[in-house]
């Protein structure tokens, strides 16, 4: 007869359980947590039964125990990777929490590398309006994101940088609940986020890590209060994972660039690479990139970051090393070559492929161009087939919308603002009408432009938050 003890464990590490008990708002314990993570992995769990416990965690939240527990579980369910010891200190990455247009991560990558780093970027897939790196880097034809740990070392020993997807022995618990989190709405949960990202980041045994936290109507957070709250989160995991983390809380109102969609956005990140494209893109690129040279203590100063990074954009040696990591991932080197070509005009689209139509849409009034709401730019790449309606279903990797205006430009009534390129069907009235929703038009008298990133965020600075609440109380 089986001991009755052993079966009231079983009962306690039920997933109807877990589920009930953070249905109801309670605290779960790393135990749980444990059996949560292995019964994910193992696949002794169903889906439903996933996205049940996600959404009680969305509703009710996760206490800073809780979290740590979850990335903890979500690293060790697979292979924390392990670099030779000449590379300390100079193992980096940078992630995003989503924007519309952010493609900051294709030039910033490379650049790293051209700056003598080692960059391993785990990368995910789009979640909800938002676009994913690596459904952009697969719309280069070739393009391979799934690669080894023994892979992913020798592409950093000979190129410095790569972008990867997580293969089945990398967290591969968060592979899973990254896919159900986007078709159950859950994306937006903090502690869900924080579990997802510090996972990955932790599991490639960073040095230095730098956060882009989004925030505004385009981002999955809408308030800097709520954004600010993320960043504190992540930026705490790092401090206890011991990776030197700073996070920047940055706007998303506005779409980064003028392209929107998988292979527009790596057109433009080539662009950006040549020292060209939006002064938006090389100035997150840049300033991201000026943040992990000065906490790697390889820039005295955040302004001699900047110029770093700006050098190997402007000299070409970044733009070898993007060459290089594509042809380390599977593209051929004839395909890489022509996109990377440093001199002259690059028709990318002979070699990315186009989508079947381009339709442009027209400015209804003369004006400044005071704003390109992001949202509604999103939506509509998501419905023209960017995006997912459900995990694996097939993207478009075309398809997408090109502003041929930029903030501040001045406008004529009738002239053209967007290009949107599509397949079938043709754009419907409403989708029009929603397009040109987007596009603000105003005398231009009170509009400014101003840095994109807002805040930025360490675990100094929280320390001295905290510090000072102490002191107010005392």
């Amino acid at each position: 007869q089986p001991s009755p003890f052993m079966d009231t464990q079983k009962e306690e590490l039920s997933i109807p359980r877990l589920i009930r008990r953070k249905r109801d708002g309670e605290e779960l314990q790393g135990e749980e947590i444990c059996y949560f993570v292995q019964a994910v992995k193992e696949g002794t769990i169903q889906e439903s039964q996933i996205g049940a416990l996600l959404m009680a965690i969305w509703q009710h939240g996760m206490e800073q125990q809780e979290i740590l527990a979850m990335i903890k579980e979500m690293m060790v369910s697979g292979t924390v990777l392990q670099w030779p010891k000449e590379w300390c200190g100079i193992v980096v990455d940078k992630h995003s929490t989503g924007g519309v247009g952010d493609k900051v991560s294709l030039p910033l990558a490379p650049a790293l590398a051209a700056c003598g780093y080692k960059v391993p970027m785990i990368s995910g897939r789009g979640l909800a309006h938002t676009g994913g790196t690596l459904d952009k880097m697969e719309s280069v034809p070739g393009f391979n994101v799934d690669q080894s740990p023994e892979q992913i070392t020798q592409m950093l020993e000979d190129v410095g940088c790569c972008i990867v997807g997580q293969a089945d022995s990398l967290v591969p618990a968060d592979k899973i609940l990254y896919a159900i989190r986007d078709i159950t709405s859950t994306v937006d949960s903090l502690p869900l986020i924080t579990a997802s990202i510090m996972s990955k980041k932790g599991a490639e045994s960073l040095s230095a890590l730098i956060l882009d936290v989004k925030y505004g109507s385009a981002a999955l957070y809408k308030s800097i209060e709520s954004a600010r709250e993320l960043a504190h989160s992540l930026v705490r995991v790092g401090k206890h994972l011991g990776i030197c983390t700073t996070a920047v809380l940055s706007k998303m109102d506005n779409p980064i660039g003028q392209n929107i969609g998988n292979s527009l956005e790596v057109m433009e990140s080539i662009e950006c690479l040549k020292g060209r494209g939006p002064a938006d893109l090389r100035g997150l690129v840049t300033s991201l990139g000026a943040h992990l040279l000065y906490m790697c203590r390889k820039a005295d100063t955040l302004q001699s970051g900047m110029e770093q990074i700006g050098r190997v954009l402007d000299n070409g040696t970044a733009l070898l090393k993007f060459q290089a990591m594509l042809e380390a991932q599977g593209v051929q080197a004839g395909i890489a070559r022509s996109l990377c070509q440093g001199n002259g005009d690059v028709d990318y689209f002979r070699v990315m492929g186009r989508a079947q139509h381009q339709e442009e849409l027209r400015a209804e009034k003369e004006g400044v161009v005071e704003a390109i709401w992001a949202m509604p730019l999103a939506e509509m790449c998501h419905e023209l087939g960017a995006g997912r309606t459900k995990a694996g279903t097939p993207i478009n990797h075309r398809v997408g919308i090109e502003l041929l205006v930029s903030l501040g430009d001045h406008v004529q009534k009738g002239s053209p603002w967007i290009r949107v390129h599509r397949g079938f069907p043709a754009l419907t009235d409403n989708q029009k009408s929603h397009l040109q929703e987007a596009l603000v038009i105003g005398n231009g008298k009170n509009f400014t432009t101003c840095s994109r990133i807002s805040e930025v965020i360490t675990s100094e600075s929280i320390d001295n938050v905290q510090v000072n609440k102490t002191s107010e109380v005392n």
